[in-house]
């Protein structure tokens, strides 16, 4: 995925003093702003926290002080003309959710010397700009390169969910293609630390994750010792209906693991309970992993090996 070498440009017209609504983003060049406006009525404005002074000579719309979108586009004015968002930010713009951030990431050439700042993290390294696409308006990594370098450098279960993330949005003849890609861009880096649990971790991307948890809880249960699980197993009736989709299977064993999060199970109890039961009358196993689980693990993997070694088949802790 290649694009051209692109730049931020907020066109500033006169602007109100209730917010920049004539820049794409709400963020806009201290000094724009001051001669559109004057700044005396600049300095009142953000006195009133109508805009926000960011980052040294940049100013957002005080209503999207939040806004990832609003804040990565002050980052490339913040950064200069050289600067890429690029790493968790870039991801997010790619449609990774997995790896929203507090922190806004760009990355510059060598040859430019800009520090990093509150909630503004610079990265400094060589790059093609070939490798730059716009979203948004914005200049950004392309989403092969960013994945390579959050499989290397990020919390192990937020990269795997990126990567799942990513291999969703693929059209699935393209999925393969894909994948070597990012291998390539992997063996590409001039930074050599995390390749190998970068390569691991591509092995294991799939595209039947529906959730960032459903990823981190599967690089879990990996982790743990138990083989691989099939991703959204099909349980098909005799006349070839889909009774229902298991999140995590093995069904050589029979046995499931069904992700509870609490915005999808809330007032579910007695559904899940009936649809365990009738997995169980075809001879299915189904553990239940709730949302508080991801962090202490203990429990369900204590049930899993229990319905593991009742299938004959032993996982040492």
């Amino acid at each position: 995925m290649h694009g051209r070498s692109l730049h931020v440009v907020e066109r500033v017209q006169p602007v109100s003093m209730f917010g920049i609504p004539d820049t794409e983003h709400g963020a806009a060049r201290r000094s724009d702003l001051i001669a559109a406006l004057g700044e005396r009525t600049l300095r009142g404005a953000v006195r009133d926290k109508v805009l926000i002074h960011l980052w040294r000579g940049v100013i957002i719309d005080g209503r999207r002080v939040l806004d990832p979108l609003t804040r990565a586009a002050a980052a490339v004015l913040a950064a200069g003309p050289e600067a890429v968002l690029s790493r968790h930010t870039a991801a997010w713009l790619h449609g990774c959710t997995a790896a929203q951030s507090n922190h806004t990431h760009v990355t510059v050439p060598y040859s430019v010397w800009v520090r990093s700042k509150a909630g503004l993290v610079v990265h400094h390294d060589r790059f093609d700009r070939g490798d730059v696409v716009e979203l948004h308006g914005l200049p950004v990594f392309a989403l092969e390169l960013v994945l390579a370098d959050l499989l290397c450098v990020e919390e192990r279960w937020k990269a795997l969910a990126c990567l799942d993330q990513a291999l969703n949005e693929q059209p699935p003849h393209e999925v393969a293609d894909f994948r070597k890609e990012v291998d390539r861009r992997l063996m590409e880096r001039d930074d050599r630390r995390g390749i190998r649990n970068a390569e691991a971790l591509l092995a294991l991307g799939t595209t039947g994750a529906e959730s960032p948890q459903e990823s981190r809880l599967r690089l879990i249960i990996i982790d743990a010792g138990f083989p691989i699980p099939v991703t959204q197993h099909p349980i098909i009736t005799l006349q070839g209906e889909l009774l229902y989709r298991l999140d995590l299977a093995w069904p050589e064993l029979r046995i499931g693991v069904e992700y509870d999060g609490y915005e999808a199970h809330e007032g579910r109890e007695t559904q899940d309970a009936a649809r365990d039961a009738r997995l169980s009358s075809r001879g299915w196993c189904i553990i239940r992993v709730r949302k508080g689980d991801l962090a202490d693990p203990a429990r369900f993997l204590t049930e899993l090996r229990e319905a593991f070694r009742g299938r004959g088949y032993q996982v040492e802790p």
